[in-house]
């Protein structure tokens, strides 16, 4: 299956996508990112909210306030488990005040349900699905349509390949198979010591993978794999790394086969994923992350790097086709746009007030100039709101390991500060309403 943006249309369900050129991804690789529309009765506002903890209201308000927020959560709220300084009151003061804000993340490899209550505990205010998004979530927009993947074999990896598959059946993928699965079934596929620990609970695979000529499975009923997922940042990058070049390198999605097509300088791309091979998809881009450790760490970008590196030498220089979707895309900014507007429709009508106006303004306060700043000043909002950028100095960025030199074009935010309390601070202060401490 050739990287195609036709997976993304006709998906029936909450959010409705449309096929849209996106913006350049990682080693400026083109992908097709889908545009993302929230309607009513979706995962974002549902028949019953996903509520966890009882929400306070003050006295009705004649007019909502006409700009929001969206946080990033690594970095920004949190460090890992634990809350970043004034990241709880800031949340709290932003819900008295009725001003509207999302949860805007690349992280994933839970549940969104499930990452909502872990969030509200570790923060100690009520959250809701209504306004979180992590990285992962569009996927759920390619199990039907025309091109949809529900009754298809799809394989998926992260952190953790047991929650991969439940995320991904939540979704309404029917067939998930994970690169665990894969080594216990056929393990000659990886022939070194692998790390048990990171290979629990392997599933019988659906089809038996084919094993050459000799193969007692007829290639038509050999395991077949439609599409790849990676839904956070894979554990076992040797692992991975091997079963998805047998893929992207197989014809048709067949385990076990080589493209015939591969390496044939009379084809488009020199014959490189001309055979019908499965789409691959990262779920973001992101380099780098701030964790308990005082340097950031790798994330699924590292990997994805790596991935395309290994691509290049095997193929002699051609770079790797994907599709990436999260910060900085353009359609993660535009899908976060629409939820906020009917994020803040919804909490008008629970208290009684009214909103004539839009937003005028969005504050997007994140930690990392590739992802949250690039992606919002990069952003164009099709009604008109201004995105504006705040970067802390509480996560991945640092004056002092990158210098200010790096912040300079997309990548330049708005105003630095030191944390999401003073950005809090500084844009409510733009909007004449007074932050008290």
């Amino acid at each position: 299956m050739a990287m195609n943006g036709s997976l993304f249309l006709g998906a029936a369900g909450a959010i409705g996508m449309a096929t849209r050129r996106g913006a350049v991804g990682l080693c400026g690789v083109r992908a097709r990112i889908p545009a993302l529309v929230p309607r009513k009765g979706s995962w974002c506002l549902g028949e019953r909210r996903e509520l966890f903890g009882q929400r306070r209201f003050q006295s009705t308000v004649r007019e909502a306030p006409d700009f929001a927020f969206a946080f990033d959560i690594d970095g920004v709220l949190l460090h890992e488990s634990r809350p970043i300084p004034g990241a709880s009151d800031v949340l709290r003061f932003l819900e008295e005040q009725h001003v509207p804000f999302i949860l805007l993340t690349n992280g994933g490899g839970k549940r969104e349900k499930d990452r909502v209550a872990d969030l509200s505990q570790k923060l100690g205010v009520p959250l809701t699905t209504d306004n979180f998004v992590q990285s992962h979530t569009p996927f759920r927009q390619l199990v039907d349509g025309p091109a949809g993947l529900r009754e298809k074999t799809v394989l998926v990896t992260g952190s953790d390949y047991g929650k991969c598959r439940d995320i991904a059946k939540s979704y309404g993928f029917n067939n998930v198979v994970t690169p665990s699965d894969i080594l216990s079934a056929q393990p000659n596929i990886f022939p070194f010591r692998h790390i048990p620990s990171l290979h629990p609970d392997p599933h019988p695979l659906p089809r038996a993978p084919y094993t050459g000529d000799a193969s007692p499975t007829p290639l038509s009923s050999s395991l077949r794999i439609d599409a790849m997922f990676v839904f956070d940042d894979p554990r076992d990058w040797a692992v991975d790394t091997q079963i998805i070049m047998d893929l992207l390198l197989s014809h048709s999605g067949y385990l076990g086969t080589y493209s015939t097509l591969n390496n044939d300088a009379s084809l488009p791309n020199c014959g490189w994923q001309q055979d019908n091979q499965p789409t691959l998809f990262f779920s973001n881009g992101d380099m780098l992350w701030a964790s308990h450790y005082h340097l950031p760490r790798f994330g699924q970008g590292a990997f994805q790097a790596a991935l395309a590196g290994v691509w290049r030498r095997y193929t002699g220089g051609h770079e790797l086709r994907r599709t990436v979707i999260g910060k900085p895309e353009r359609e993660t900014y535009a899908f976060a746009e629409r939820v906020l507007n009917v994020y803040r429709h919804e909490r008008l009508r629970e208290i009684g007030g009214h909103g004539a106006s839009g937003l005028r303004a969005v504050y997007m306060v994140g930690d990392n100039p590739d992802s949250d700043i690039a992606g919002a000043n990069g952003f164009l909002s099709e009604t008109g709101t201004e995105w504006l950028s705040v970067l802390v100095r509480t996560g991945v960025w640092s004056e002092k390991r990158q210098g200010m030199g790096m912040l300079e074009g997309v990548r330049k935010p708005t105003t630095i500060v030191a944390d999401v309390k003073e950005a809090v601070q500084w844009a409510c202060g733009r909007h004449g309403v007074d932050w008290k401490s």
